[in-house]
């Protein structure tokens, strides 16, 4: 019985250390994360060309 314990709880340590600190080798793509709007510079400068832009384009 305690060689089970001591199995189940070296594997889980194993894939605990696998998970942090393997998948990033592995190949696996590490998460993105998404851009708040204000952080975003295709966003900013798209806002920043419409504030320039004279109000009868933007009625249009």
């Amino acid at each position: 019985m305690l060689y089970l314990l001591a199995a189940i709880g070296a594997l889980t340590i194993a894939v605990l250390l696998w998970r942090a600190f393997g998948a990033e080798r592995v190949g696996v793509p590490s998460r993105r994360t998404s851009v708040a709007p204000d952080d975003d510079p295709d966003f900013l400068r798209k806002l920043a060309e419409d504030q320039h832009k004279p109000h009868d384009e933007k009625d249009r």
